[in-house]
């Protein structure tokens, strides 16, 4: 952060007390410890290929207190950040870009329109490799059991070609949740950086579900 403004660090710490207040008692796997990594990850990313570190901490900050899954609607979460910003010493161009980001963040079963900018390239690429590799295993069967879906059900296949309202809401298991999803990050990241980590991180991601399925069916 030493290449930030001061005023700039101020507004960052500011958005640090919000999330936390916002997301304290999160049990889906979306915690402060979640922005934590995305924030470390965005402004790695960051560096790596020129773009602009407060927007994308700013963005890495705010980008769950929107998520439609954890409000009763995508445009209620929005409103949540735009109300919060009406009280920072924000410039409207950089308010601006980042309500862009954040409300193009989500997978909503990858129907998402494409970034427009190198600095929401950047975000949502550290918040899916956060669904990449050891700790999205962990965050899986996290959201799977506060969502009440199983492990795993033999007749529950995972699905393709869904609505983002299917993908939201209907009944899946936490097996799935590789197949609909995650295993499909990797080809889904924007910039070089990311691609880089996400090669790794998405071997050792099949590796376990491999593992798992020999497990299931006795075999190891």
């Amino acid at each position: 952060m030493d290449s930030l403004l001061n005023h700039q660090k101020e507004m960052i710490s500011a958005a640090e007390r919000f999330c936390k207040s916002e997301l304290e008692n999160d049990a889906t796997g979306h915690d402060w410890w979640h922005i934590h990594r995305v924030v470390q990850m965005a402004r790695r990313l960051a560096r790596e290929e020129n773009a602009n570190c407060f927007i994308c901490t700013m963005a890495a900050l705010l980008h769950d207190i929107a998520d439609e899954k954890l409000n009763d609607s995508k445009e209620s979460g929005l409103r949540k950040v735009s109300d919060w910003f009406e009280g920072q010493p924000m410039e409207d161009e950089e308010r601006q870009h980042i309500m862009e980001i954040i409300s193009t963040m989500s997978y909503n079963a990858g129907a998402n329109p494409p970034m427009r900018s190198l600095e929401g390239k950047v975000v949502q690429d550290a918040d899916r490799l956060d669904a990449i590799g050891a700790i999205a295993i962990a965050r899986t069967f996290l959201y799977a059991g506060w969502k009440g879906h199983p492990i795993h059900d033999p007749h529950l296949p995972p699905r393709d070609n869904m609505t983002p309202g299917e993908y939201r809401h209907d009944k899946s298991t936490a097996m799935n949740h590789f197949h609909e999803k995650l295993l499909k990050l990797k080809d889904r990241v924007n910039t070089a950086a990311a691609r880089r980590m996400a090669e790794e991180r998405h071997r050792y991601m099949e590796q376990y579900v491999e593992r798992f399925y020999q497990e299931w069916e006795g075999q190891v």
